[in-house]
């Protein structure tokens, strides 16, 4: 655990603690320091729980799960949030399961070019990322038709919209607290299915 505020461990938690760090378990069956740097205030890490299932992991979303990943990576980038990045870009490299691809959207990515290895709807959706992220409030009606032009419906640019802004909120605060992935378990997915 590693963050500069103080974190309660499970052995320390009381009741109510100790039912929120069970609701924010992950499927390896930790509580990754995202969740647990909330266990001074088990409220917020419920919310956050409820907020992160809802932007990234629900059945209902149909944006593909690794854009999904790739989106939330790419607006971890640009807030240079170590953490994210390192969990959610080893889940897009797992779903895309084509390291080449991977490495070429990844180095692509990091130099703010996503037209390098994007078009059409996925490269609308990375520029829209990018915008929303560094230039909020810039935003304007023809950000969102150009999504649509690009041939998104109105659900999935409300689902891209959530996942970054989930992460620029996640990254921010995992930026302005500190947290690392110490004793994590980096990715949502288990290396027996890699």
């Amino acid at each position: 655990m590693s963050a500069w505020i103080g974190m309660i461990s499970d052995h320390a938690a009381d009741d109510a603690l100790r039912a929120a760090l069970d609701f924010a378990r992950t499927p390896h069956g930790t509580v990754d320091n995202v969740m647990r740097v909330h266990s001074l205030r088990p409220s917020t890490m419920r919310g956050h729980v409820y907020l992160y299932r809802a932007a990234l992991h629900d059945d209902n979303n149909t944006l593909p799960p690794w854009l999904q990943e790739t989106i939330s990576s790419y607006v971890s980038m640009l807030n240079k949030c170590h953490y994210s990045l390192a969990n959610h870009w080893k889940n897009a490299r797992h779903l895309i399961a084509d390291e080449e691809r991977a490495l070429a959207i990844e180095a692509a990515l990091l130099k703010c070019m996503p037209e390098a290895v994007f078009n059409g709807a996925e490269l609308a959706l990375m520029q829209y990322a990018e915008k929303l992220t560094l230039h909020p409030g810039a935003m304007v009606e023809a950000d969102v038709e150009a999504l649509r032009n690009a041939g998104l419906d109105d659900g999935e640019i409300l689902e891209a919209n959530q996942i970054i802004g989930y992460f620029n909120y996640v990254n921010r605060c995992l930026n302005g607290l500190g947290v690392s992935t110490d004793g994590d378990v980096v990715g949502y997915y288990s290396e027996d299915k890699a």
